[in-house]
């Protein structure tokens, strides 16, 4: 039996679990999760989002690192939600990524869909898989460390 929870947690209930606001907000909705175990979110990609006046303005593409950031953010929210949002003490940080691989670009108009799994979890840090897909297609992935520190 799956604990999977389905329906929408759109983005206010988002900002009750992680401190990102914006500009750097990049989760806009999660679809589902299995607490401890795996989420489902969605960033929707705007042109007037500001890393778009630099980031190749005659052809805009959302940076990798912030494909990465989003997913490391749902990651985040993952963890909220498996602690029942019950870590208002702590600030979770990205201090490692591996096996980054970006297999095609993502413009405005794109739905990134991010899947995030937890793979292992020691002490206070906890290692994610991320795949972010766009049309049904995978367009990055990367497994991520986080760590909890303390306000």
């Amino acid at each position: 039996m799956t604990n999977e929870h389905n329906g929408d947690l759109g983005v206010e209930e988002i900002m009750k679990l992680i401190p990102h606001r914006y500009p750097f907000l990049l989760v806009d909705k999660v679809i589902s999760y299995v607490p401890s175990e795996s989420i489902k979110a969605i960033k929707n990609v705007t042109f007037n989002e500001p890393q778009f006046t630099g980031h190749f303005p005659d052809h805009p593409v959302m940076p990798g690192v912030m494909i990465v950031e989003a997913m490391a953010q749902a990651a985040g929210v993952l963890t909220q939600l498996s602690r029942d949002g019950q870590a208002d003490d702590a600030l979770f940080y990205l201090v490692k990524v591996d096996k980054a691989k970006f297999s095609q670009v993502v413009v405005p108009g794109d739905q990134m869909v991010m899947e995030c799994q937890i793979k292992k979890v020691i002490k206070n840090m906890t290692m994610y898989a991320g795949t972010v897909t766009v049309n049904g297609k995978v367009a990055a992935k990367a497994e991520f460390l986080c760590a909890e520190k303390s306000k």
